[in-house]
């Protein structure tokens, strides 16, 4: 059992959550921190194995003095919490600016101030923007191409300053599109998934060309833990992806394949980004989480589908998604 204790914020969503249980099972003494919530609900970990062993704070992220009291005694701090919807950042710019620019500032200024052994800043590949070379090194060029990406650019801008500026012990973790259980319905993979179960073979889908590479979300924390346990990446940009693309096109075809449906795909306008928005193709270079980590994936594309679908199978699991609405 290590003695190490880290808080986790955004610890009750979906990749948070994963990342909780993933910590736990390592050894690690977790703390727990995401929204108030006038119910007491902790998200996914009410479900959780482990839910009796871990420490769970509600606060807001926005707001200096309940991130601050979180973080105390904790050695690290695994920061996840933010606004991550694309399609809601053109609604409300600033609510991602106060989340994930202002949210960042409390966690970088909070740990500078209590001296932790280290700070791993979420960042994400919207980042790079629509890919200028692939694959995409962590040297890429960065564009905000969505008020999200901006938020995050100015988060990752942030903690690169402290730990120029402060020598705050900082690493920057880039996933590339994370899917697995426990996904929102504003991702495309549980969207496709629960608009089939729900007995819908006509798929509303938004463009269809643009590529991701996704990596299973198991694969995705095990890149956290890679990283953190590295003491070669600190003030560094590190990439978690699988180097594979595929389109959304045919990332639906292969969903109904692997469900024995045959897709008729809609197109729905309210799904398509602003033209200049749209981040066109995404493809991971990993060769430095390769090269610093001994970090290397357990699933592929489709063992991962099937997990998922497997997951959504399940009653009480498809309650939750509203297949016959977009979800911004």
């Amino acid at each position: 059992m290590s003695n190490k204790q880290i808080l986790i914020t955004g610890a009750t969503g979906f990749i948070g959550s994963h990342l909780v249980e993933t910590c736990l099972e390592r050894g690690f003494k977790v703390r727990a921190f995401d929204r108030y919530n006038s119910n007491n609900d902790w998200g996914w970990l009410e479900e959780s194995k482990y839910k009796n062993e871990i420490e769970v704070i509600l606060g807001d992220i926005r707001d200096y003095d309940s991130v601050s009291k979180a973080m105390n005694n904790c050695n690290s701090v695994f920061h996840l919490a933010a606004l991550i919807g694309i399609p809601y950042s053109y609604v409300s710019p600033l609510a991602y600016i106060r989340t994930n620019v202002e949210g960042t500032y409390n966690i970088l200024e909070a740990a500078k101030n209590l001296e932790l052994e280290e700070v791993l800043i979420t960042s994400t590949s919207e980042t790079y923007g629509t890919a200028q070379k692939v694959p995409i090194s962590e040297d890429h060029p960065i564009v905000g191409q969505s008020p999200y990406a901006a938020s995050k650019i100015g988060g990752d801008q942030l903690a690169t300053s402290y730990f120029k500026s402060f020598n705050l012990p900082v690493k920057i973790v880039r996933p590339f599109n994370t899917y697995g259980p426990r996904q929102s319905s504003r991702a495309i993979i549980p969207s496709i998934i629960s608009q089939l179960l729900n007995g819908s073979n006509e798929i509303e889908i938004g463009n269809l060309t643009p590529t991701r590479d996704l990596t299973y979300v198991k694969d995705t924390c095990e890149g956290f833990i890679q990283i953190h346990e590295s003491n070669k990446l600190f003030g560094e940009v590190v990439n978690i992806g699988m180097n594979l693309e595929i389109s959304i096109g045919d990332l639906v075809t292969q969903i109904g394949s692997l469900m024995g449906e045959k897709i008729i795909i809609k197109t729905n306008k309210k799904r398509i980004r602003p033209k200049n928005s749209e981040v066109e193709r995404l493809l991971c270079d990993n060769s430095k989480l390769y090269k610093f980590t001994n970090w290397r994936p357990s699933f592929n594309l489709k063992e991962g589908l099937e997990e998922v679908i497997k997951w959504m199978r399940q009653s009480n699991n498809l309650n939750l998604y509203k297949a016959d609405r977009y979800n911004i």
